[in-house]
C-alpha cells in the first residue's frame, strides 16, 4: 500500500492521512479519553534492554535497521525496529498498545496531525525545551518547528470534535523525520527513449511536447496518470503550482480572492486553466476513476509514460517493481513566459519521530532520535528508504542519494519569490473544500464537458459561496 500523508491544506477531505486514518485517529483519541489512559502507556518490552521503535512504512525498515546496527556499534544500545502495515493496522496497534501499556519507546507518526492526536491523548512526550539548537538546526529550515502546536494548530484543536482536542499550545509532540512535496513528475525512461526524449523538460511547454511524443509513440500507454478519483489532486498537485509559476505569488493567491478582476473567472484564471487544459489529450484512459495508489501502480505497470505524485511516490514505485534506473523524476516545470521561471516546490514535514511519554529509557531514546538526524546517517537512511530525510544533507549528499533523490532534493531549493508553498492557505476561504474545488477541473480535463472560461466562472461562484459563508 502507498503511504499517505496529511493534506488537509490541500484537500477538504483528508488524504494523506486519508479519511479512514483520520477516523482511526479520532477513535484513538476518544478511546484513550474515555479510558482515562492519558500518560499511562509504558514502553513495549519494558523488561528488555533494547529500545523499541515502530513505523508504518515498510520502506523505512531496512534503513532504520541499518542505522540501528551502526547505533549499537557506537553506543552499545540495541534498537529493535518493527513495522506495522497498512496504516489502519498501525493505528489500531497504537490504540490497543496504549490501552495495555505496551507502546514502543519511539514511533513514527504523520507530522503535524497524528502527533497532535497522540499528544492530546497524553501518550507522547512534550519535547518543548528539550531540543537544543545544535540538534534542531540540523533540520531543513522549512520544517524546523514541525510537531509544535502553533496558535493556528491550537485553535483547530479547541472544538471538542477535533481529533487533537486537549493538545497544549506551544507543546512539541514530534521531531521532523522525513520531508517531501507534491507536484513531482515521474517518467518511464524506456518510453522516453522510444519517443526520442533524452532529458527532463525545462518548461511546461516542453512537458506538453514530450507528452505528445510519448502518446504518439504508444497511443494507449504513452500518456499521463494521476489519481483523479480524489478530485483535489489535479488542482493541488498540478493546477496550483502551475498557477503560481504562471502568475507569481500575488497573482496565484488572488485567484482565491474576492476580486473578480483577478480570480479564477478572470483572464488570469482562464490563462492558467487553458494551460492546464493542454493535458486533456494525454491523460491515461480512465484516470478519473483511479485512486492515487491505482495511478501510481498503473505507471509502474507501464500503462502510462508519466505519473504525477509526491517525493514519497518514488519508494512506492520501487516497491511496485520499478528500478531506480527505470525512472526519471523531476519537479513540475514552469511555463516559459510565466512570472516564475525557475519553480521551486516548498518542502513540508511528512513524518516525525515521537517519544513515548512513559518510556523507562527516555535518555537512550533521545540519543537514538538525535543519531537519526546526523547528516551522514540521514543520507544513508534516505538512500535505503528512497525517501528524503528532514535533515539538511548538503551538496555532497547527492553522491550518496543517487540521481533521482538528488533531483527531488533540488526541487526544494529556491527563494521566497519562486517557491510554491503548498501549506500556505491563508488567502483562501477558511472552510474551502478542495475536493469540491477540484471537481470543475476534472469536468474540463480529462472529461471535456466544459472549457477553461466556464470552468473559471464555476470556480468563481464556488469561492463566492465560501467567502459569503466565512462572514
Amino acid at each position: 500500500m502507498h503511504t499517505s500523508y496529511p493534506v488537509s491544506p490541500f484537500s477538504g477531505s483528508s488524504s494523506p492521512p486519508r479519511r479512514r486514518a483520520r477516523l482511526a485517529a479520532l477513535g484513538l483519541a476518544a478511546v484513550l479519553s474515555a479510558s482515562a489512559l492519558s500518560g499511562c502507556g509504558s514502553a513495549s518490552g519494558a523488561g528488555s534492554s533494547a529500545l523499541t521503535m515502530w513505523t508504518f512504512k515498510q520502506s523505512h525498515v531496512a534503513g532504520l535497521r541499518a542505522a540501528a546496527t551502526e547505533f549499537e556499534r557506537k553506543t552499545g544500545i540495541e534498537v529493535a525496529v518493527q513495522a506495522y502495515t497498512p496504516e489502519d493496522a498501525y493505528s489500531i496497534k497504537v490504540q490497543s498498545s496504549a490501552m495495555t501499556g505496551d507502546l514502543p519507546d519511539v514511533f513514527e507518526v504523520h507530522s503535524d496531525g497524528e502527533d497532535f492526536v497522540y499528544g492530546a491523548a497524553g501518550i507522547v512526550e512534550d519535547l518543548r525545551g528539550q531540543i537544543p539548537a545544535s540538534w534542531n538546526n540540523r533540520f531543513n529550515p522549512a520544517v524546523r518547528q514541525s510537531g509544535t502546536v502553533t496558535q493556528d494548530k491550537y485553535d483547530q484543536s479547541v472544538p471538542v470534535t477535533s481529533t487533537s482536542h486537549g493538545a497544549k499550545k506551544g507543546a512539541r509532540y514530534s521531531l521532523p523525520f522525513t520531508i517531501g512535496t507534491f507536484g513531482i513528475v515521474y517518467a518511464n525512461k524506456a518510453k522516453l527513449a522510444a519517443a526520442g526524449i533524452t532529458r527532463p523538460p525545462a518548461t511546461w511547454e516542453e512537458f506538453i511536447a514530450d507528452l505528445k511524443k510519448t502518446k504518439a509513440k504508444e497511443p494507449r500507454t504513452g500518456g499521463l496518470s494521476l489519481g483523479l478519483k480524489v478530485p483535489s489532486t489535479g488542482l493541488n498537485w498540478i493546477g496550483q503550482p502551475l498557477a503560481f509559476a504562471q502568475l507569481g505569488k500575488e497573482g496565484y493567491e488572488a485567484l482565491y480572492g474576492r476580486e473578480k478582476s483577478a480570480d479564477w473567472g478572470s483572464p488570469n484564471g482562464t490563462e492558467v486553466l487553458t494551460a492546464y487544459d493542454q493535458l486533456t489529450p494525454y491523460w491515461m484512459p480512465g484516470t478519473q476513476t483511479l485512486t492515487i495508489d491505482d495511478a501510481d501502480q498503473a505507471f509502474a505497470q507501464g500503462k502510462s509514460a508519466f505519473d504525477v505524485g509526491g517525493t514519497f511516490t518514488l519508494a512506492f514505485l520501487q516497491e511496485a517493481g520499478m528500478k531506480a534506473d527505470d525512472i526519471l523524476a523531476f519537479g513540475l516545470p514552469a511555463p516559459a513566459r510565466g512570472t516564475v521561471k525557475d519553480l521551486a516546490l516548498g518542502p513540508i514535514a511528512l513524518t516525525g519521530l515521537a517519544l513515548n511519554g512513559s518510556s523507562p529509557r527516555e535518555d537512550q531514546a533521545k540519543r537514538w532520535m538525535r543519531f537519526l538526524s546526523e547528516p551522514d546517517v540521514a543520507a544513508r537512511f534516505s538512500k535505503a528508504a528512497s525517501d528524503l530525510s528532514a535533515t539538511e544533507l548538503g551538496a555532497e549528499a547527492a553522491d550518496v542519494l543517487g540521481p533521482n533523490l538528488a533531483r527531488l532534493m533540488e526541487t526544494f531549493k529556491g527563494t521566497p519569490e519562486n517557491t510554491y508553498n503548498p501549506y500556505d492557505t491563508s488567502f483562501r476561504p477558511p472552510t474551502l473544500d478542495m475536493d469540491e474545488a477540484g471537481a470543475p477541473l476534472i469536468d474540463m480535463s480529462p472529461l471535456r464537458q466544459t472549457d477553461p472560461a466556464r470552468t473559471g466562472l464555476r470556480l468563481r461562484r464556488l469561492l463566492e459561496s465560501y467567502w459569503k459563508a466565512a462572514k
